[in-house]
């Protein structure tokens, strides 16, 4: 303990310079938009004035352009492109070659898309890849409404473009990829209701629980796309994802029951995700994970 010159311990030596006494910052949030559940949180939307307006860290009025914004649109576009391509050519190529696919390789070609989009781009955008799954992350406060219709407008964007593309190679076989029911009206919205139900359950597991396991969560839910194709792909298609079936749509003009993959798949997603924060277990209910998670910055 320091002392003074007259050899009293001096208990009220100030502290080194750099270590303050308290945490800067009280608690964490996870954020589902980019999978970040380690950088700690700082502002970084305004300039400094610190040396201009004491007792202030930052002068909101001049706020800086959010570069990172545009980084995981770009990302998010990218991946919804590279899924929605490969996703829909599946069944494409198996109606060109007659059922060189089959069902199995259509419902692989989707959860590998997936997985491999998810690995690639997740710590970037977080890899929804889907309007359904963007909306329900912004329900329950793991994605900000306000980044929601930008979201989007990538989603559907690259969806139109990556359909295009496939018209294109593929012409005049585009029909093949175009998700249509061949069941009756409530059937074909109850299999998109529950397959869309169980796939954002898995993601709500791997995007926002820090006790899942998050470094499979690519692997998770590309199994979870492969398992749902492979029991709703001959009769609805196993669309899960407006765009997957609105792009498609779009470049093969043909629209049959579309309004089905956008309304019940989007009832599904809030609903998985609705349930998986009921049944999750709270922070206090057993210790925080040691090991690593996926898809840090």
């Amino acid at each position: 303990m320091p002392e003074s010159e007259t050899g009293t311990p001096n208990v009220s030596a100030p502290a080194t310079p750099g270590t303050p006494g308290a945490p800067l910052f009280t608690s964490l949030r996870v954020d589902s938009l980019s999978y970040d559940r380690k950088s700690m949180p700082r502002c970084n939307n305004c300039f400094s004035v610190d040396s201009f307006v004491p007792g202030h860290s930052c002068f909101t009025d001049f706020p800086k352009p959010d570069i990172s914004l545009t980084r995981k649109l770009g990302a998010e576009f990218v991946g919804t492109f590279i899924l929605i391509f490969f996703a829909t050519a599946a069944p494409i190529v198996n109606q060109k070659y007659n059922g060189a696919e089959t069902l199995l390789g259509n419902a692989g070609s989707a959860g590998l898309a997936v997985m491999i989009v998810i690995l690639s781009t997740g710590h970037i955008s977080g890899a929804h890849l889907n309007p359904s799954l963007t909306i329900a992350f912004a329900v329950f406060r793991h994605f900000p409404w306000v980044q929601v219709p930008a979201y989007i407008a990538a989603q559907v964007s690259a969806s139109i473009c990556a359909s295009f593309a496939l018209k294109g190679v593929f012409h005049p076989f585009m029909a093949g990829g175009v998700t249509t029911p061949s069941v009756s009206i409530a059937q074909a919205f109850m299999l998109e209701f529950i397959i869309t139900f169980n796939l954002m359950f898995v993601v709500t597991a791997v995007a926002t629980d820090t006790r899942a396991v998050g470094e499979l969560a690519g692997i998770a839910v590309g199994a979870a796309v492969l398992l749902n194709i492979l029991i709703a792909g001959p009769a609805t298609g196993g669309s899960m994802n407006p765009v997957r079936t609105l792009g498609p749509a779009v470049a093969a003009g043909n629209y049959k029951g579309v309004w089905i993959y956008l309304v019940a798949p989007t009832i599904g997603a809030v609903t998985g995700a609705a349930v998986y924060t009921a049944v999750k277990l709270k922070e206090d209910d057993v210790p925080q994970p040691s090991r690593p998670r996926s898809f840090r910055r």
